[in-house]
């Protein structure tokens, strides 16, 4: 794409439907289960990113066949019955938390050396916390530079079993990163995890796609998690449409008083995302739920005091949202979001701040107090998320660009070319 995308406003409420890509956090998921699996497994809806790409070209170098058929949306992958086939790889995860989180506790399973690195904004993402629950099942792990960052290098032997701790409140990743792999151990395996759990529906939705693969974990308290050995069976599993890309679409309804469907995910969909539209509930929208879908109506906009660390990956959406509504708006609890793919939280008040709104940044979180926006080009960070956010104010004020929208490619290539049909311009 070129340098920046201006956004085209639009006159009037907007209606329409639309299905998002597949969910990057459950493809990627399925891809560790399905590869850790006994047998060939079928893949149905699968999301084609940056962020998929890396850990299927990951997979592969550690000997996982993973066959991609990006026009039907399907992945075909060849299960290494809990042991990796290659000893030695070097892996590079560009900036995908989840790829190089999943395939760091994935890597113990094998037998040599695993090496794994990304970009220049991974290299300032933690990892210590993982890397010492590692240690703490007596993996040789370390993060080579000595930043509590990658690169990772793991001398791996397999896991015995064992126990070990877990710090819960900078990602739920490290925590889901364990329990994809701890079926595979030798022996049972307990993980405690210390301090507050944040992004708590993703570790429902991770213990959810184990269970399809035919994984079990007990959990007699809600801050431990027993795993003993078992064996992950393949399966045909379907992905559902991406939660967190879903909320751009109802921001949509929401800010031009217009009505959006999104097909295929429901009240019961597996991703904690899908809550996002309470948020909007809140702030004065209308929900409609049905069997394979949700609707959202939009109405008159209030400024609303949210807790969002359950669904922090569409805090950037309703910040943009706030910016429309009478009354200002507290987002709170989501200190975790800096260490995503920028500070997001600096990151949005200092975007929203561009757009001459009143907005203070705050150790857990944001406040934004509406007013007159201006035109301006808002600057994305790497992050493809500021980017598909921000773009919706641009669907309500003209003049707005957005810079760097080729980072959208990281979960959803396609994100300006859906925006624009569903808008009709």
């Amino acid at each position: 794409m070129s340098d920046s995308y201006a956004v085209q406003p639009v006159s009037g409420p907007i209606s329409g439907s639309i299905r998002p890509p597949g969910s990057k956090s459950l493809t990627n998921r399925a891809l560790i289960t399905a590869a850790l699996a006994n047998g060939t497994t079928h893949l149905n809806g699968v999301l084609a990113s940056d962020d998929t790409r890396v850990m299927v070209e990951s997979l592969n170098r550690l000997g996982v066949s993973v066959e991609h058929d990006l026009a039907a949306k399907t992945m075909i992958v060849a299960g290494c019955g809990g042991t990796p086939p290659v000893g030695d790889a070097d892996l590079w995860l560009e900036n995908s938390g989840t790829s190089i989180r999943f395939l760091t506790a994935l890597a113990a399973l094998c037998h040599g050396r695993i090496r794994l690195d990304g970009n220049k904004r991974m290299r300032q993402r933690p990892i210590a916390d993982l890397v010492d629950a590692l240690r703490g099942l007596n993996v040789d792990a370390a993060c080579e530079l000595d930043t509590s960052c990658p690169p990772v290098v793991i001398n791996a032997a397999g896991v015995s079993g064992g126990q070990t701790k877990i710090a819960g409140s900078l990602s739920s990743q490290y925590l889901s990163g364990l329990l994809m792999m701890a079926p595979c151990a030798g022996g049972p395996i307990d993980i405690e995890v210390t301090g507050e759990l944040v992004s708590l529906p993703y570790i429902d939705m991770t213990l959810g796609v184990m269970a399809q693969f035919g994984a079990t974990v007990a959990t007699p308290q809600p801050n431990l998690f027993q795993i003993q050995p078992q064996k992950y069976k393949a399966a045909q599993y379907g992905i559902e449409p991406d939660a967190s890309a879903a909320s751009y679409f109802f921001a949509l309804a929401a800010i031009t008083g217009g009505e959006v469907t999104v097909e295929g995910l429901s009240n019961y969909a597996l991703q904690g995302d899908v809550a996002f539209v309470e948020a909007l509930q809140r702030m004065g929208c209308s929900v409609k739920y049905g069997d394979n879908s949700i609707t959202v109506t939009g109405g008159e906009l209030t400024g609303i005091d949210i807790d969002m660390n359950a669904i922090s990956d569409t805090a950037q959406t309703l910040a943009v949202v706030a910016l429309f509504a009478s009354g200002p708006t507290r987002i709170s609890n989501v200190a975790h979001m800096r260490h995503k793919e920028t500070d997001r939280v600096s990151a949005l008040v200092t975007e929203i701040r561009r757009l001459g709104v009143a907005a203070e940044e705050h150790a857990d979180g944001l406040s934004i107090t509406p007013g007159p926006i201006s035109p301006a080009t808002i600057a994305t960070y790497d992050d493809h998320r500021m980017a598909m956010s921000f773009a919706l104010a641009g669907v309500k004020v003209d003049g707005i660009e957005i810079a760097d929208p080729g980072c959208t490619a990281k979960t959803y290539p396609d994100f300006f070319t859906d925006l624009e049909r569903l808008c009709g311009v």
